[in-house]
């Protein structure tokens, strides 16, 4: 990816707070989504997203369900109305793309109903997910994890194998943590604590202290309180709802970096090296990836951000070029 910052953006932090807050999302109109509750196995539910193929105006147009399919998961606490998630909205529309962005379970404005969330590891959501899209759209599909969502979305393309293949055409992965320890520790220190996890932790303790009225016992609530990282978040609250024993265990176990060579269809890993919340020392090399991935490390563009153009600037670089890449797959 050729990316540059603006001049008057140095620096990953002002990278990623810029683009997340201030910089346009779009070039056209916002989308307009329609929204399906799809229920469970387990009788809890997932939000859906879709973006209403009669509101764009794209040439030629072939029938909803033939066109390509673009399929986005969000990061931690994100949603379909996160800067990414629009950007990449407005991609789809330009291209005449099919849209759509499931919420982690908790995320799309109503508290789940089961003794669980959502987590990085999360690959067994993530497929049913995708398999639902695959039955129900002939077209091309392709996937985009940000963040969290990509480590997840790696780990489902890791353990299919080349069953992955049935089901998408590629994927890719923005800014992810792939080595999850390396992130959460490097949240856990100096201006990263500070601005980062706090931001984290306002959204999602609030969320646990409802899942436990919903599920009275499921966790120790003053521990909970005490948490001032996500490591000990994780601990008392992640890690034991879905079925790891440890932080350190979670984080080890759900990390894709171990296993990039597993992958059977192409994917794409793009990472900054000056994302705040991703130490380049912990970014995959090239002897560790398969011939069906491909690595992406520009110098700057922060943590999902890749903010660009003059004051205020935009941020649908980034999404038009890993949406051409990803539409590159399908042809």
């Amino acid at each position: 990816m050729d990316y540059a910052a603006p001049w008057w953006l140095p620096g990953g932090d002002l990278q990623t707070i810029w683009a997340s807050l201030y910089a346009r999302r779009r070039f056209g109109p916002a989308l307009v989504y329609k929204r399906e509750r799809w229920i469970t196995p387990d009788m809890d539910f997932v939000d859906v997203d879709l973006a209403d193929p009669a509101e764009w105006t794209v040439e030629p147009v072939a029938s909803p369900e033939r066109r390509p399919l673009l399929v986005l998961f969000h990061g931690l606490e994100g949603s379909s109305s996160s800067h990414y998630a629009e950007a990449f909205g407005d991609f789809a529309r330009k291209h005449g793309m099919v849209y759509a962005v499931p919420h982690f379970r908790g995320c799309s404005g109503e508290l789940n109903l089961a003794p669980r969330a959502y987590h990085s590891g999360d690959f067994e959501e993530v497929g049913w997910i995708l398999k639902r899209m695959r039955a129900r759209h002939d077209g091309p599909i392709v996937a985009i994890g940000v963040s969290l969502g990509g480590n997840a979305l790696l780990r489902w393309a890791q353990e299919m194998g080349a069953l992955a293949a049935s089901v998408v055409d590629a994927v890719a992965a923005v800014c992810s943590p792939l080595d999850l320890a390396a992130g959460g520790l490097a949240l856990g220190q100096g201006l990263n604590r500070l601005v980062y996890t706090g931001m984290f932790l306002r959204s999602m303790k609030p969320k646990a202290l409802r899942k436990l009225e919903q599920h009275p016992g499921l966790f120790d609530r003053e521990r909970l309180l005490a948490a001032r990282s996500l490591y000990e978040f994780d601990n008392v609250f992640t890690a034991p709802l879905h079925g790891y024993r440890s932080t350190d265990d979670y984080w080890s176990r759900a990390s894709a970096k171990p296993h990039l060579s597993r992958i059977r269809i192409p994917a794409l890993v793009l990472n900054a090296l000056n994302d705040p919340f991703v130490p380049r020392d912990s970014l995959p090399r090239p002897q560790d990836v398969g011939q069906h991935v491909t690595l992406w490390q520009p110098a700057e563009g922060g943590h999902a951000g890749f903010p660009a153009g003059r004051w205020p600037g935009h941020v649908r670089t980034m999404p038009e070029a890993v949406g051409n890449w990803l539409l590159s797959a399908t042809r």
